[in-house]
């Protein structure tokens, strides 16, 4: 059971977030029931018997997206990232050994002593470009989320060589690096399709900001009680997602505007090589309301610990995003207010994540 010195808010926030214990620390205690603090309403707990099956369909070989069937392909990325918002890509010029290579470095992270990760805290960590932590915004939720992260801001090699963890940041670096190239190709394919023309620094603008955290869901003793990460997008313009094989990715498919309980749920299966993409809420106010940012969520398993490795691709603080002209003179009408980016961003860390009412920052 958990133990009764949790039934205070402030010693368990303390245990968790300003220790840096996190929910592992919680774990490692032998707990046998999840503290309140963790126990999520009715109406936000992941129910997996009403989950409507999983979409391996949907699952794009980018190695075909240089040859004969080029625009078969883009318009598969572009179908998919109109109506759902997600797909899976393989054959994307990431190597396995990198995508395995990550998933045991984040075990060996949150694997170790609660001391040596909360050197990362954000009020002590020696490098604004890294911060470990737990939940979302803590301070904010009512409800905690199950999950730990490690969260490595990339600007150039040199500065992550010297403020990331040792034990993180060269297979960190290689899976940016491999997997840049696919990133800007699945932009190409999106933004040309818009029949919008980009130059570099407009681009540069837009894909600027990179950050990759290593998550962390230990394995949970009440999984339909708690969740993973709650229903939200992403702000940025994509996220490149590895999963490991347990699953529980979930997304939100039709109506995102439906009311709680009539939602209709699918999960994204884990597919070993595989990398996960979705459309961020930058990319949908871009894109005028025609490529849709993905309402997704995580849920907890009793199994096994899990992890996952995104990268997310966003458009730098300073920079400009509304809808681009072209689009509002061909459809007659801005569904989007042009907004800074980073005032965008404080935003959406400014309150519990909340589906997609992140968006409504920039609506008119």
């Amino acid at each position: 059971m958990a133990p009764s010195y949790f039934n205070d808010d402030n010693s368990l926030l303390n245990f968790v977030v300003k220790e840096g214990n996190g929910v592992k620390g919680l774990v490692d205690l032998g707990l046998t029931e999840v503290p309140g603090r963790y126990i999520q309403p009715p109406d936000l707990r992941i129910n997996k018997q009403e989950v409507a099956g999983s979409l391996e369909n949907v699952t794009i070989d980018l190695s075909e997206l240089d040859g004969p069937k080029h625009e078969q392909v883009v318009k598969a990325i572009v179908h998919a990232s109109e109506t759902l918002g997600f797909f899976q890509v393989v054959n994307h010029g990431v190597p396995l050994e990198v995508l395995d290579s990550l998933k045991v470095t984040a075990h060996q992270f949150f694997g170790q002593p609660a001391e040596k990760k909360a050197v990362y805290l954000k009020e002590v960590s020696p490098s604004p470009l890294v911060k470990y932590g737990t939940s979302f915004i803590p301070e904010n939720e009512k409800a905690l989320e199950w999950k730990d992260f490690l969260g490595m801001i990339y600007t150039n090699d040199a500065d992550a060589r010297e403020s990331w963890p040792n034990d993180c940041k060269e297979v960190v670096l290689e899976f940016i690096k491999t997997s840049s190239e696919m990133a800007q190709k699945l932009l190409q394919a999106l933004i040309g399709d818009l029949g919008v023309k980009l130059d570099d620094s407009r681009l540069q603008e837009l894909t600027g900001f990179n950050l990759v955290n290593l998550n962390f869901y230990p394995a949970c003793p009440n999984p339909d009680l708690t969740v993973g990460v709650g229903s939200h997008s992403d702000a940025g313009i994509l996220t490149v997602l590895l999963q490991d094989g347990i699953g529980g990715l979930y997304v939100k498919k039709g109506d995102q505007n439906a009311l709680p309980g009539n939602e209709v749920w699918v999960e994204i299966p884990p597919m070993h090589g595989a990398l996960v993409i979705n459309v961020g809420d930058s990319l949908q106010i871009l894109s005028n309301g025609r490529y849709k940012s993905a309402e997704h969520r995580v849920r907890t398993t009793d199994v096994e610990s899990r992890v996952s490795v995104p990268r997310f691709i966003a458009p730098l603080p300073t920079t400009r995003i509304g809808p681009f002209p072209e689009l509002v003179a061909r459809d007659g009408v801005a569904r989007y207010k042009e907004v800074i980016y980073g005032e965008y961003l404080k935003n959406y860390f400014e309150k519990s994540l909340d589906g997609k009412k992140s968006l409504d920052f920039a609506s008119i």
